[in-house]
């Protein structure tokens, strides 16, 4: 997409979840009436506490959870009903999940992304190696994920994430746990990618030194 046309739309979005209360049910609302409108191209930060609905919306406009009510569209696309299409478009770093295979070095992680995305021999080691040397990932790409360190894991992340290049990347609390030095490093990557390739971010956060770096 180019900027200025609208990447991600939100209407009214809505998701209840249905707990237990002891032997009671109970409705709660982790997200009710939202409405976002953001540009590709933009960097956008999505503040709120622990528990205010942030990691839920990400889910909502990836196509992971199904919304209770309102409308989305991501790229252009329903995130549920294509979400298929949608996977190819987006990419998502997720702070405290992996989507790395614990016990394979990186480069198998990556080889297994590759392939699930019908990359391409040629393809898959352009970008591998693109994102290998801007992420500074060659000390440990045979390194099985359990063996890294915080701050080498989530640069793998990140490389993981963009390993199909997509147009937005959407990041739920990508910082957090890492120590100044990594934090900063993050930041710089991020800022980079949003203003010299044009890759939307949106940011869930509640570290305002994250909001003001990137958003």
């Amino acid at each position: 997409m180019t900027t200025g046309t609208q990447i991600i739309r939100t209407q009214g979005l809505g998701r209840d979840f249905t707990v237990r209360d002891g032997v009671r049910r109970r409705t709660v609302t982790a997200v009710d009436d939202l409405d976002i409108g953001i540009d590709a191209g933009e960097a956008v930060g999505y503040i709120g506490a622990n528990g205010a609905g942030k990691s839920t919306t990400i889910k909502m406009l990836c196509g992971i959870l199904v919304p209770t009510r309102g409308e989305v569209t991501t790229c252009g696309l329903r995130p549920v009903a294509d979400r298929r299409r949608l996977a190819r478009q987006v990419g998502v770093v997720f702070g405290q999940r992996t989507q790395l295979w614990w016990d394979l070095p990186v480069r198998e992680s990556f080889r297994i992304l590759a392939a699930i995305h019908a990359l391409g021999a040629t393809r898959e080691t352009e970008r591998t190696d693109e994102l290998v040397e801007r992420l500074e990932l060659a000390d440990f790409l045979s390194t099985p994920v359990r063996q890294l360190s915080l701050g080498q894991r989530m640069r793998a992340e990140f490389a993981a994430a963009l390993l199909h290049d997509p147009a937005i990347l959407f990041l739920d609390e990508p910082t957090i746990g890492l120590d100044a030095p990594s934090k900063l490093a993050v930041r710089d990557f991020v800022r980079r990618l949003n203003r010299e390739q044009g890759v939307t971010v949106l940011l869930t956060t509640h570290d305002m030194h994250d909001v003001e770096a990137l958003a």
